[in-house]
């Protein structure tokens, strides 16, 4: 079982279905939606503002979701796919996001639905990225639209790859 740790009298809550690595580690105030998952060294730490966490997400091995005491919450909305060692921080992730491996996202910055962020991008604080485009470099800048239709079949599918992949762990069949 993952890491679960009350703090200042905030323990974590998850809905029905969601997979938690055995080292994955969730801390205070973090709510997570349904069918969710938290992967291997992933850490969502909601020890100094509240973390929002949808339904369908997922959150991938070695990312880090966090906040900014009294200033920042984080936000993730549904069907939201954040890669490998991404950085995730005080900001607002809306529907059917890609946040690319290593990506990191500031505080008070807001992707909007239907974006990637790709992998190493780094979103600076307070940044605004606009529905229906990827963002990548650093700093981040808008590098071309994705039609919604191709993108949320996309997004779609990683969102029920993980859920599938969270199954294998969570079978008894999957004994040595």
């Amino acid at each position: 079982m993952a890491l679960i740790k009350t703090v200042r009298g905030f323990t974590p809550k998850w809905g029905n279905d969601c997979f938690l690595a055995e080292n994955a580690t969730i801390i205070g105030d973090v709510e997570m939606g349904d069918a969710c998952s938290v992967w291997f060294n992933a850490v969502v730490r909601g020890d100094v503002n509240k973390i929002s966490i949808g339904n369908k997400v997922n959150i991938q091995d070695g990312a880090v979701i966090h906040c900014t005491y009294e200033q920042s919450q984080t936000i993730i909305h549904d069907e939201v796919s954040i890669g490998h060692n991404a950085i995730v921080h005080g900001c607002e992730i809306e529907e059917q996001v890609l946040i690319g491996m290593g990506a990191i996202v500031m505080d008070h910055a807001v992707v909007q639905k239907h974006c990637l962020i790709a992998a190493g991008a780094v979103i600076l604080e307070k940044t605004i990225c606009e529905s229906g485009f990827i963002y990548a470099g650093v700093p981040a800048r808008k590098i071309k639209a994705i039609s919604p239709e191709v993108f949320k079949q996309n997004i779609s599918r990683i969102a029920n790859n993980y859920i599938m992949y969270a199954g294998w762990f969570t079978t008894s069949d999957n004994s040595f």
